[in-house]
């Protein structure tokens, strides 16, 4: 009787209509301090364009919306199209139907659309997103750059422009803003100029479905994040010679 109880359960428990409760999705927001990049790759487009006044020398711009875990790349598309990206060759990847109010928004956010930047994080990244066509994946991740422009974190980096800023005010700002312990979901990434910490890009884990959840709700149910860069310069539009 025991043994017939046990094989019950084993059939109710593997059954194809019980499901198991899955991992939910998690993200990597990814944004660029575009004056930051630009005084590393100064003969991008996008960099020999840029202005004290543009929209993205006093904001943060859009790099990607990364899903996770990393490895997690271009879903269903051509070996073709996997290597003319792999090989930087983003003009060759193909064109973007967006609507042209999202076109227009997303060429301000993501200055580096000038070098194809979008063709290659919607190949690679976007491809694998929750709702994998170009207007949603770029949708949802200029709705979580807009919040995230809305906050303290942005104000903070503004004041902050031409000089030093530690890891640990951001966390601080970060906590502020969206909610106890955010500040260490976030990773500062900070590259060498002239013997000067530039702080290029930060790194926001976070997790669960775009859809229907603000950024704050994202960041709290995501892991913390390991960061390397302690301090660093919030760089200035125009080159330093």
């Amino acid at each position: 009787m025991k043994t017939c109880l046990r094989v019950v359960a084993l059939l109710i428990f593997f059954s194809p209509s019980c499901t198991l409760a899955s991992e939910p999705m998690s993200y990597v927001l990814a944004v660029s301090w575009q004056p930051s990049f630009c005084e590393l790759n100064r003969a991008k487009p996008e960099c020999e364009s840029q202005t004290p006044d543009r929209v993205d020398a006093r904001q943060f711009s859009l790099h990607g919306l990364w899903p996770e875990p990393r490895g997690n790349f271009y879903c269903g598309v051509s070996e073709e199209h996997i290597a003319a990206d792999k090989q930087g060759d983003w003009d060759k990847l193909p064109t973007l139907n967006l609507p042209s109010g999202l076109r227009a928004r997303l060429d301000a956010a993501m200055p580096g659309s000038q070098s194809y930047l979008d063709r290659h994080e919607w190949i690679k990244h976007g491809t694998c997103h929750e709702d994998p066509t170009p207007e949603a994946y770029f949708r949802d991740s200029l709705k979580l750059l807009d919040e995230l422009n809305a906050s303290p974190v942005k104000k903070l980096f503004e004041e902050s422009i031409g000089v030093d800023l530690a890891y640990i005010d951001v966390i601080q700002i970060v906590d502020i803003a969206f909610g106890d312990g955010a500040g260490f979901r976030i990773q500062l990434l900070c590259k060498k100029k002239d013997e000067q910490n530039l702080i290029v890009e930060m790194r926001i884990g976070l997790a669960g479905t775009v859809a229907g959840q603000s950024l704050e709700d994202m960041i709290q149910r995501s892991v913390s994040m390991p960061t390397e860069c302690r301090s660093g310069r919030v760089d200035a539009a125009g080159f330093n010679d």
